[in-house]
């Protein structure tokens, strides 16, 4: 690994210095301690946190696109009692370095990196992937690419609609992509920055601190201003994002091992009939499980909801596994 160090957060610089006081739950796990470094995967950096024991059985969380690590930075700490938990900037987002191109594929060696090199891989479970939103295609991708590396993989609210959902939604031009030639804006200052940030979808936060939050780490300092920390380079990737949404059903249903799907119940892009289309495309072989008054970002919307949902499905996978090598 490159760089890492064992810390507490030093509160000052980790909250936003223009919103109220914190939440007494998000200060507590914040100071949990957690090392932050970077590792080197295909000739990038990587930027990743690690919290508790690595004894522990591991588990690995990915973001969504043009997200950033610390959007599970609040919730690592709750699985941190009983995991070794490790989540990471995916490249070109986050404080992680810029590549060329984001194929599929480099994707997926990514995860198996920041496992390897975080020492995941040493325990004698496979770690398990929880991923959010686009993260979730990556995890899906990790599976179908490195299947014997990983213990299972929990989905939460990757987009999936029917067909005729899916044409509702993008009416009127929404656009999939943007021009990976236009460098980001840069705001003259911090303020006209954050009245730029949106969740996407743009959704309210059930906890509006967290919105601050991640305004304040998805944007950098640079000459002139403030600008978004993510690349623009990332708009440019090997596949197409309409036909992978249009046959993501069918990839959640043929990804090999174990699977969960964690949701908010009132999500734009995955809700009930979401769950009833994939059952019907074959996914029986999964728990769908929606977690009430959460939209997409669910981790912002009911954090310590989804953290417990977390919880219930790593605990029956044990569980089980426990029960089998009983037999």
């Amino acid at each position: 690994m490159k760089t890492q160090v064992t810390t507490v957060c030093d509160l000052e610089k980790e909250l936003p210095p223009d919103a109220p006081d914190a939440p007494k739950w998000l200060v507590k796990a914040l100071q949990v301690p957690r090392e932050e470094g970077f590792i080197e995967s295909q000739g990038c950096d990587v930027h990743y946190f690690r919290w508790g024991n690595p004894e522990n059985p591991p588990l690995i969380l990915m973001h969504g696109f043009l997200a950033h690590a610390r959007c599970m930075a609040f919730i690592a700490p709750f699985l941190a009692e009983n995991y070794h938990v490790v989540a990471y900037d995916l490249t070109g987002m986050g404080d992680s370095g810029v590549r060329d191109a984001y194929p599929d594929s480099v994707r997926a060696q990514e995860v198996v990196d920041v496992a390897q090199k975080t020492g995941l891989f040493e325990h004698a479970q496979k770690p398990i992937v929880i991923a959010h939103s686009y993260g979730g295609h990556v995890g899906l991708t990790a599976m179908n690419e490195h299947h014997s590396l990983f213990g299972g993989l929990i989905i939460c609210d990757l987009m999936v609609l029917r067909l005729e959902r899916l044409k509702a939604h993008f009416a009127g031009g929404r656009p999939l992509r943007s021009d990976p030639n236009r460098p980001n804006r840069v705001y003259p200052d911090y303020a006209a920055a954050k009245a730029r940030f949106v969740l996407s979808p743009n959704q309210p936060c059930g906890e509006p601190y967290l919105f601050d939050y991640m305004a304040f780490h998805s944007l950098k300092e640079v000459e002139g201003g403030w600008t978004w920390k993510f690349d623009t380079s990332v708009f440019d990737s090997d596949f197409s994002v309409r036909d992978r949404i249009l046959h993501q059903a069918e990839a959640v249903v043929a990804a090999p091992g174990r699977k969960a799907y964690i949701y908010g119940q009132e999500s734009l892009l995955f809700d009930d009939d979401s769950a009833d289309y994939v059952r019907e495309m074959g996914g029986t072989d999964m728990p769908f499980i929606g977690v009430p008054g959460a939209r997409h970002h669910l981790m912002l919307d009911e954090p310590i909801a989804f953290v417990s949902t977390l919880r219930s499905v790593l605990a029956l996978w044990s569980a089980s596994e426990e029960s089998e090598a009983s037999r």
